[in-house]
């Protein structure tokens, strides 16, 4: 697996400094990152992953005690994980 450079990189550059996920020969679209979120979670393996990803966030419900710190949490991950929907659903269709 290719190294990670120690400055930081803005937005998805640093996806694209590496092979796609089980794949070695496959070359990234030109800044998009979709096709690379399609190869990452191809595959039986990915299916559950996501399905993991969407019981743990977006399907779940927290009561109306709750305080406002789980709450954000919760959102933040929520939007962590439609964003990648997003790119997976964009990468198989285009």
């Amino acid at each position: 697996m290719a190294d990670h450079p120690t400055v930081e990189q803005a937005g998805w550059d640093w996806l694209e400094a590496s092979p796609p996920c089980g794949s070695d020969n496959a070359t990234a679209s030109e800044g998009d990152p979709a096709p690379s979120f399609a190869r990452c979670f191809a595959g039986n393996d990915g299916v559950r992953v996501l399905a993991v990803l969407r019981a743990m966030t977006l399907d779940r419900a927290l009561g109306p005690d709750a305080p406002e710190a789980a709450l954000r949490h919760l959102e933040g991950q929520r939007q962590l994980v439609a964003t990648i929907l997003a790119l997976v659903t964009r990468g198989r269709t285009g």
